[in-house]
């Protein structure tokens, strides 16, 4: 019983930021019409800054005045009504405020929680991260029979877009691949950021086109400190005597290894793919709705 009241104070305390109206956040955005049911979508969603508590109450995010977050319904609208994806659990979504969800131009960061459980980063400094890649690489296309079978194009992993990096004095990890779906006249960018805490990770994986590579390298150090840990949920609060540690370390968050082996790490890619081709065309549809800046007017 305790367990259940837990949970429903916990779920009541998420999303505790400042939520502002899309006029607010986007003053230069204007509607021709605004009984478009677009407008209507986008009004209806709570643009948040501030102190956000995140579902589940191991994490929580400090959002400044040029991001915004969406809670996880509202980045539900985003990914599903917007812009043409399946529908798919997350803790919410932050997106830079130089862009609405429709923006052709648009990236955020999709947040997710996996409760792995403690993440030992010993081997973090020992890693070969060109020896990974080429394990990486080769467990890709081992996936490729799988994806074919079941309706999906073939993956070619590129190589790093971004090596792999983990800073220890704040326990996150960060790397990003380039892709390339067979057909696909473009290469998916996969840019991921990890923070390690006591029961589990934090997942931020980054929904962008290769060519916003630079774009996203530049925002990442202000998207990582946003994420922190509520008090008991921190990595130096580990303790070995009761707390479960993952079966993975550095290496296999950023492999996929437990995923790879059920198949799982293809279907992720699928998802991750999706976000970013998908969303091109339904994008290019919704912006007749939206006028131009009001400079360009």
């Amino acid at each position: 019983m305790k367990r259940i009241l837990s949970a429903i104070v916990l779920s009541c305390l998420a999303q505790t930021g400042l939520a502002k109206p899309f006029e607010t956040v986007f003053p230069d955005v204007a509607f021709q019409d605004k009984s478009d049911p677009i407008f209507a979508i986008l009004s209806s969603m709570d643009y948040q800054q501030g102190r956000i508590d995140l579902p589940g109450g191991q994490a929580y995010l400090d959002v400044p005045d040029d991001y915004y977050y969406l809670s996880p319904a509202d980045t539900n609208t985003v990914l599903v009504d917007l812009w043409g994806n399946p529908n798919g659990d997350s803790l919410g979504m932050i997106f830079p405020v130089s862009y609405t969800p429709l923006d052709e131009n648009a990236w955020g960061a999709i947040l997710s929680w996996d409760d792995i459980g403690y993440v030992s980063d010993k081997d973090a400094a020992t890693i070969d991260y060109d020896d990974l890649l080429r394990t990486m690489q080769r467990d890709t296309l081992a996936e490729n029979d799988w994806r074919v079978s079941n309706g999906y194009e073939k993956i070619t992993l590129e190589g790093w877009a971004e090596a792999p990096k983990y800073d220890v004095a704040v326990r996150k990890l960060h790397w990003a691949q380039e892709l390339a779906f067979d057909g696909a006249p473009v290469n998916t960018l996969n840019y991921n950021l990890r923070a390690l805490g006591r029961k589990g990770v934090l997942q931020l994986n980054f929904v962008a086109g290769m060519y916003q590579l630079e774009e996203v390298k530049a925002a990442l150090p202000s998207v990582a400190k946003m994420t922190a840990f509520q008090e008991g949920a921190r990595y130096a609060d580990f303790d070995p005597s009761i707390d479960q540690v993952a079966a993975i370390g550095i290496g296999g968050l950023i492999a996929g290894k437990v995923a790879a082996k059920t198949g799982l790490i293809a279907v992720a890619l699928i998802f991750l793919k999706k976000f970013w081709f998908l969303a091109l065309l339904p994008i290019a549809w919704l912006r007749s709705w939206v006028s131009k800046r009001k400079e360009d007017a």
